[in-house]
């Protein structure tokens, strides 16, 4: 099975989550990362540290986490872990944020040249952006934005996705936006608002979002079938991948399960290929 995804071909529809994955090294003795779409936790400029202790909690609707973007800083990891991705056959997809509209063009600008790059993901949609003072993208326009700084900056080869939040109410808009203003895939999904214990701004992932991103899938396919739509959220089992296929996506990324199961994408790949 291969597959091409906003011009990066694959070895199958199933994708590694930002954030999911570690520095690749993690996952390496569990996974064949040959020919895998690997993404990225998502970097910034400069390091940053992240947030305070505990940053991950298992809670009975899925996990939550506050990690603060914590992440080496977009230079240490093109000289240290992008070139072990590579020579490890993974496509490599950097995810990022950035604090401003300049921000986002000089980061595309250092990633452009990086040898065996696959492509970019944009992350607009993460529960950590404040921490880092990451650019306000929850208009559409201002996502385009941020989008079209990054578009012109990207070779042409190298491709684009943009990750917007599954809000029932302007995914649609949002993907649109995006996909008008240069982003060759949306990824649809990734953590819902929540709240830490102790009252900490917080993401909640894993099985209890499923729902809510399949109806975000299945509401932009409908609606612009044009933009092409990576499902990310709960998926721990092959139904769950077919079930987004269904709806419209044309791949799906597995995170939390990976915590899991850190073999759930081989198990995945396998059953789709075994699939008629």
């Amino acid at each position: 099975m291969s597959d091409v995804l906003a011009g990066l071909r694959l070895a199958h529809p199933v994708m590694v989550a930002s954030g999911c994955g570690g520095t690749g090294r993690e996952l390496a003795p569990y996974v064949d990362l040959d020919g895998l779409a690997f993404v990225t936790r998502t970097l910034t400029r400069e390091p940053h540290p992240g947030s305070a202790m505990p940053r991950v909690l298992e809670s009975p609707s899925g996990l939550l986490h506050a990690v603060g973007l914590h992440n080496p800083g977009i230079e240490v990891f093109l000289s240290d872990e992008l070139p072990w991705l590579v020579r490890a056959g993974a496509r490599v997809l950097v995810s990022f944020c950035a604090t401003s509209l300049g921000e986002y063009a000089e980061l595309t600008r250092l990633l452009a040249g990086a040898p065996g790059l696959g492509g970019v993901e944009v992350n607009l949609a993460s529960p950590d952006a404040d921490a880092v003072g990451a650019f306000d993208a929850r208009e559409p326009f201002h996502a385009a934005s941020a989008v079209a700084a990054v578009r012109r900056e990207l070779p042409a080869d190298l491709a684009l996705l943009v990750k917007v939040r599954p809000d029932p109410v302007r995914v649609v808009e949002t993907a649109r936006a995006v996909r008008d203003a240069g982003a060759g895939a949306v990824v649809v999904g990734g953590a819902l608002a929540a709240a830490m214990p102790d009252g900490r701004p917080a993401g909640l992932s894993g099985p209890a979002i499923r729902p809510v991103t399949l109806a975000a899938t299945r509401a932009v396919r409908r609606a612009a079938p044009e933009v092409p739509v990576v499902a990310c959220g709960g998926v721990t089992a092959p139904e769950h991948v077919r079930a987004y296929l269904d709806a419209g996506a044309v791949a799906v990324q597995v995170g939390t399960g990976l915590l899991h199961d850190p073999t759930l994408i081989t198990r995945l790949a396998h059953d789709l290929e075994e699939t008629p």
